[in-house]
């Protein structure tokens, strides 16, 4: 049996000298991440709304 992705790619943008940005969403709990990769270094956090809240899909 093939096991599901848990994240999926909502938006992604790449560029020789900016590198590559995605926004991932948590299949799971709704929580949409930044995860922003330049050259051998990368970083994941979620997005926040106004209040400082994780965004969440609805």
């Amino acid at each position: 049996m093939e096991k599901e992705n848990r994240f999926e790619t909502v938006y992604e943008e790449s560029g020789l000298f900016t590198g590559t940005r995605m926004i991932l969403v948590d299949k799971e709990t709704g929580v949409h991440y930044l995860f922003v990769q330049q050259g051998n270094a990368g970083g994941l956090t979620p997005l926040l709304d106004a209040e400082g809240n994780p965004v969440v899909a609805r």
